[in-house]
């Protein structure tokens, strides 16, 4: 599991090399996101749902990490290639000082 720092992830998405996926709860999604993230919940998670990313990296976040890590061992199940989640989730995220969005 590769863990990326709030401004690593700030600078891959300025860059377009990351594809993020948020998968907290709709309701926790709409309430503040990161701009440009996919909502998968994790209650509903299936790595065969997760969108393709191209070139990017597919990087995933939660709240504080917990959920984005399990999200990521439902990956390693499925053989997903997808091992990297933001490391404090959108509470470091936002910590840093870096700006979300609301709304679905």
């Amino acid at each position: 599991m590769r863990e990326v720092t709030p401004n690593e992830l700030q600078a891959m998405i300025a860059d377009g090399t990351a594809l993020l996926v948020d998968v907290r709860e709709r309701d926790e999604f709409a309430s503040g996101h990161i701009a440009g993230a996919v909502n998968l919940p994790l209650s509903a998670f299936d790595p065969a749902a997760l969108p393709d990313p191209g070139a990017r990296t597919l990087v995933l976040n939660c709240a504080g990490g917990k959920r984005s890590a399990m999200a990521l061992g439902k990956c390693a199940v499925a053989q997903a290639a997808v091992d990297t989640h933001l490391a404090g989730g959108i509470g470091a995220w936002k910590a840093a000082g870096l700006p979300v969005t609301q709304g679905a």
